[in-house]
């Protein structure tokens, strides 16, 4: 007779899964994919690695699950900003604006995300998040098409250029080592000014206009 599990043992490995995930979501903004080992993640969730494995199989599966789960939190993040907006512009210039934002708030994760070498299946995984904030901004981009807003164009095509101009210049500023506290800033490490000049470029490429504009 096959071994069922009972609800209480049941309760316990899945408070356990949810633990350890906790704890890579942590490692990984501290350390990148490079220091989110098995072991490293083992000991930060207070388990034996071995008790890890009872939830994911290698490094690799790990990974793609915590990939997903925070992504899932930044495209929560993302829709929750352009819900806020009422005209198609400001709601794709608010899809460019969180994203940025919240990338650089948190670098070394959004580095981990975005660019840096991982497993091939996290590349995998790195498209379909690439292609969800396309769809995002490509449905912006009909309604504003649609409106009036901006002249007739592809709507996916453009998003997905988009998403490609803002992740390579956010690559830069993402893997900069911040300078130490007794040194001033590089001029090129004041992120206050990228997230606006990602917001202009956006609503320039599309053929609007940004506040800016004369």
């Amino acid at each position: 007779m096959a071994y069922r599990r009972t609800p209480a043992v049941q309760a316990r490995l899945d408070a356990q899964r949810e633990a350890v995930l906790q704890s890579a979501v942590g490692l990984l903004a501290e350390r990148g994919y490079g220091g989110c080992t098995m072991a490293a993640v083992a000991d930060r969730a207070g388990i034996a690695t071995g008790s890890l494995y009872q939830h994911f199989a290698n490094k690799a599966e790990l990974s793609v699950e915590l990939f997903r789960r925070v992504v899932t939190r930044e495209i929560a993040a993302v829709n929750a900003a352009v819900a806020r907006r009422d005209a198609p512009q400001q709601r794709i210039a608010a899809v460019v604006e969180t994203f940025a934002a919240r990338a650089l708030r948190a670098p070394r994760l959004a580095y981990a995300l975005l660019v840096e070498p991982a497993d091939a299946v996290v590349d995998g995984e790195r498209l379909v998040f690439r292609r969800a904030f396309r769809d995002v901004i490509a449905t912006e981009i009909a309604a504003a098409v649609a409106a009036g807003e901006l002249p007739e164009q592809d709507p996916v095509l453009t998003a997905a250029a988009l998403v490609g101009a803002v992740g390579e210049a956010l690559a830069g500023p993402l893997a900069a080592e911040p300078a130490p506290a007794h040194e001033p800033a590089p001029e090129h490490s004041d992120n206050t000014t990228v997230v606006p000049a990602l917001v202009s470029f956006t609503l320039r490429a599309l053929g609007g206009r940004d506040d800016s504009d004369a």
